[in-house]
C-alpha cells in the first residue's frame, strides 16, 4: 500500500506566510479605537500558502 503524501504546504513567495495584514487608516473612531481595515496577499488570497492547483489547460483536437 502506498503512503499518503503528508507534505507541508509550500510559503508563498510574495507574502513570506505572512498573507493578511491590519493597515491603520490613520485617526480614531468615535469610540477611541483606531481606525483599520483588513488587506490580503493578492497572490495567496490570504492563505500564507502557494497554490498547489495547476492552471486549466483546453485540449483541442
Amino acid at each position: 500500500m502506498a503512503q499518503p503524501d503528508h507534505t507541508p504546504p509550500q510559503v508563498c513567495p510574495n507574502c513570506d506566510g505572512h498573507a493578511s495584514v491590519a493597515v491603520t487608516l490613520g485617526g480614531r473612531d468615535h469610540t477611541g479605537a483606531l481606525r483599520t481595515i483588513t488587506a490580503h496577499c493578492p497572490a495567496c488570497h490570504g492563505t500564507g500558502h502557494r497554490s498547489t492547483r495547476r492552471p486549466h489547460r483546453t485540449v483541442t483536437a
